[in-house]
């Protein structure tokens, strides 16, 4: 992510650049430093050996022990770098599965980038895919379904005539209506034949969810006075969903796609006489990133005061019926939702690990109430309506208490500003601020791993720490780089009140003493990565990171994926499996059941040249993955399969 790259940080990044927690909350890096306590380590040249000896086995081992161990990855490493291309390692096919315009629904027309309309893009595969979930048909993992989030939209990559950074002005109702399109997602049938991926063409399965789809709110929020609107009374029916980054599965094949940024789709003016100011200071509503406001009343927060509550959900969409009504599961709290990754805790209930985007924000955790019956898919369609919601407090011991949002307990009552349980879950931030959740450096995507029961939380970065925050063992001040802190729960219980933590690496280039990176010694020059974003776990087990932010200025290398071992000697070894086109930024990943195929999102290709300087639709820095001249760069799928067909990465 470029910094001075305005027209992404208006869009997507501006959420998570705005550190609206003004708490008095501890953050991250006080815990940090009180854990391992360092300070005198760093007062003097900041050393890798010193950040071994004083975090141990956690991150880093001696180099000839570690070289000398096995690896759980076997594939082999590709060079880091930018070029306009994407890379996969030797011995691997990454082909293009499906891209932005291409047809979902059986009568969209052929993809025009010079003749675009919301009519054909309400058909068409839209912009900016991330969260990708592999759904299979009778259990295959040659055949299933895609669910594909469709996250935003980058103006000036998509039109002519529009350029970054520049004001709304050229936005016509026109170009507005296709980018409400443009969001939302699909679901598209997959299917591999003769060793090829390719797209069912007329599935009955195909369908596109926009900004102007209908859905419903349901558990404790709805219909509460803050959801209701002059369209909705009845505060249960809302019409699309936006900015919808990461996701997740459920244990009985349902796709939840996490609302993340939200606030930006809101114009207005954010002063202390709107009757939710105090909120939506909170939220950082309104974001002025869009003008949708300008054409659609209900994105401007003077006419419909309400409609910004509305959004910042858990969405829940059954992929195997097109004609269902997503449902704003509001029991899961409002936030700048990351991620929805579930795993099935061993006494039934469903377990949904979220991080809030934003720097400064906070790590939450769902619990159901009812237990998952695997016999009776019927019977778990409303799991997500009752549970509990917590926010994580992190421990100087290493420990982590998870502290409820529950009405009545605590600060969460009717003198603090929560009458009901309605009221703590759409202000969910304000409760957990209330609570003493702790701070943390924006965290994204958080992955349970089902094999070792360890669960692990992406904290991407935060350069607005500054210098008077820094201390000894804590994530840097201006910390560009990010860490990846795992967490254990005590005898694999998700629902456990208390888990343990560690940090297992601190990103950015090892071999430069002053970032403090804390990657294995086993880490080539291309292996070490920064600002960790998504994440899998393959069939055995193993831990994956796709990144956003790498780029010539800040690192030198594209964006990608890179698996990093967890577990023995070689803990904290990061290799590079596959990389970007420039400008472009790594979203998904997911894997089969079977682990021999791996689906990949690749964002915003052409976002910015070799040099940080903003991409255009007339001339982009790269025209992948067409390089057909009048055609734009095209967010796009990319499948993964190795030569020999055997699983990804063995």
């Amino acid at each position: 992510m470029s910094d001075n790259m305005m027209s992404r940080v208006q869009k997507c990044e501006a959420g998570e650049d705005l550190g609206s927690n003004g708490s008095a909350n501890p953050l991250i890096g006080d815990i940090i430093a009180a854990r391992f306590n360092r300070r005198d380590i760093l007062k003097g040249a900041l050393a890798v050996t010193a950040i071994n000896t004083a975090i141990g086995g956690l991150a880093l081992s001696a180099a000839p022990k570690a070289l000398a161990a096995t690896a759980s990855f076997g594939f082999s490493e590709i060079e880091a770098g930018v070029d306009p291309n994407h890379h996969v390692a030797p011995g691997y096919k990454a082909d293009i599965l499906i891209r932005w315009g291409d047809a979902v629904l059986p009568d969209a027309p052929e993809f025009d980038p010079m003749a675009q309309t919301a009519q054909a893009q309400a058909r068409q595969f839209g912009y900016n895919n991330d969260f990708v979930g592999y759904f299979p048909i009778d259990g295959s993992s040659d055949h299933g379904l895609l669910g594909v989030n469709h996250e935003y939209t980058s103006e000036y990559l998509m039109f002519p005539g529009i350029v970054a950074g520049q004001d709304r002005s050229e936005m016509t109702r026109e170009l507005v209506d296709i980018e409400m399109m443009a969001h939302g997602g699909a679901v598209i049938e997959v299917k591999r034949e003769n060793g090829a991926w390719r797209v069912v063409q007329n599935s009955k399965f195909a369908r596109r969810i926009t900004a102007a789809t209908e859905m419903l709110l349901t558990g404790p929020a709805a219909g509460h006075d803050l959801l209701k609107t002059s369209a909705d009374p009845s505060g249960t029916k809302v019409h699309g969903m936006i900015n919808n980054c990461a996701g997740g599965k459920t244990p009985w094949g349902t796709w939840l796609a996490a609302e993340e940024n939200f606030n930006g789709y809101f114009m207005g003016s954010g002063d202390g006489a709107h009757p939710n100011a105090a909120a939506f200071k909170r939220y950082g509503v309104p974001g002025n990133s869009y003008n949708w406001g300008a054409y659609d009343e209900r994105f401007d927060i003077a006419r419909e005061p309400n409609e910004a509550n509305r959004f910042g959900w858990m969405v829940e969409i059954d992929p195997f019926e097109p004609g269902s009504t997503p449902k704003k599961r509001t029991a899961m709290g409002r936030l700048k939702h990351e991620g929805a990754e579930t795993i099935l805790n061993k006494d039934g209930r469903v377990v949904c690990y979220c991080g809030d985007d934003e720097r400064f924000d906070y790590v939450y955790r769902f619990v159901s109430e009812g237990q998952f019956d695997a016999a009776n898919r019927e019977a778990n369609r409303d799991l997500l309506d009752k549970g509990i919601l917590s926010v994580a407090r992190f421990d100087a011991d290493g420990s982590l208490e998870w502290l409820p949002l529950v009405h009545g307990q605590g600060p969460l009552t009717a003198e603090k500003g929560f009458a009901t349980q309605a009221d703590v879950l759409i202000n969910a931030r304000l409760a957990a601020d209330a609570l003493g959740a702790t701070k943390m450096d924006r965290p994204e995507d958080i992955q349970p791993n089902p094999k070792t029961g360890k669960v692990y939380v992406m904290l991407t970065n935060n350069t607005k720490r500054d210098a008077g925050q820094i201390d000894a063992a804590n994530p840097r001040a201006e910390n560009k780089f990010g860490h990846i802190i795992e967490m254990t729960p005590p005898d694999a219980d998700h629902a456990a009140a208390k888990f343990t933590w560690e940090i297992l690496v601190k990103c950015g280039d090892p071999s430069i003493a002053e970032v403090g990176a804390t990657f294995s010694s086993a880490t080539t020059k291309d292996g070490w990565f920064g600002m960790p974003d998504n994440c899998a776990i393959d069939a055995e087990g193993r831990l994956w990171i796709a990144t956003d932010g790498n780029n010539v200025r800040a690192t030198g290398r594209a964006d990608g994926l890179w698996s990093l071992e967890t577990e023995g000697e070689l803990r904290g070894t990061s290799k590079l499996f596959f990389r970007v086109p420039l400008g472009a930024e790594l979203c998904g990943p997911a894997f089969t059941p079977d682990g021999k195929t791996l689906f990949l999102s690749v964002q915003h290709p052409g976002e910015e040249d070799a040099e940080g300087n903003p991409g255009s639709f007339a001339n982009p820095p790269t025209r992948w993955p067409d390089f057909k001249e009048g055609m734009p760069a095209r967010p796009s799928i990319v499948v993964v399969t190795k030569d020999d067909g055997g699983p990804i990465g063995a």
